[in-house]
């Protein structure tokens, strides 16, 4: 891991939303780094989660970043929703935008971070020309729309060409990396140099509590004895 710092990013998209604020105020609570929050639009991804709202009412609970992942199609019309609901960082996808270098432009304006967001069949080449601009990359490590998903283990190696990227060029960009990540596979997602790991299931699925399983990650990474 070359004495990186390792982040776990607990996403709500797994969590009962029943019980929101307090599940993330869990989680919170047992070392989470940043707070992710999906947003699905039922275009870009088969599945519809969540708006702004929702995201504005994280604040009552936590005072982590909030890592906004948009999974919507015309992202540039809502990124200063989000920003004023107070997202902390809004990732964007690389599929999704017609204008990458202008819409990373446009939510840096707004005073967020910036990620981009490459699914599993999109190559890295695509962040070439935006690489110098970004706050976050999000390697999605199985195809976007549910949660509970496994594993692609041919993402592995992505992860870590990225890594060679982003050292190569002395980038200060957050390598984060979302999808079936659970405390088996977390440490050797950090080891191909992974930084943000999201995990959604693996916390709020779990049988045991939300903070018990971030715990139990923070373990296998060796965070905590």
């Amino acid at each position: 891991m070359k004495n990186r710092r390792i982040k776990l990013a607990p996403s709500i998209l797994s969590a009962d939303f029943s019980r929101l604020g307090e599940q993330v105020a869990e989680v919170t609570k047992a070392g989470a780094d940043y707070i992710h929050v999906d947003v699905m639009d039922g275009h870009f991804v088969p599945n519809i989660t969540i708006g702004a709202p929702v995201v504005a009412s994280l604040h009552s609970w936590t005072a982590l970043p909030l890592d906004v992942h948009l999974m919507i199609e015309r992202p540039e019309a809502h990124i200063s929703q989000f920003a004023e609901a107070g997202a902390n960082i809004i990732t964007v996808h690389v599929e999704a935008a017609t204008h990458l270098h202008r819409l990373v432009e446009a939510i840096k304006g707004l005073g967020v971070k910036a990620g981009v967001a490459l699914n599993p069949a999109t190559p890295l080449s695509s962040l070439d020309e935006v690489l110098p601009l970004l706050d976050l990359i999000l390697v999605m490590t199985v195809n976007p729309g549910f949660g509970g998903q496994a594993f692609i283990g041919s993402m592995m190696d992505k992860i870590a060409r990225l890594r060679r990227i982003l050292d190569g060029r002395q980038a200060k960009v957050e390598l984060e990396v979302d999808g079936g990540i659970t405390a088996g596979i977390a440490p050797k997602v950090a080891e191909a140099g992974a930084e943000v790991l999201v995990a959604g299931a693996a916390i709020f699925g779990s049988k045991q509590s939300a903070g018990k399983a971030l715990q139990e990650m923070r373990r296998a990474l060796g965070l905590v004895s």
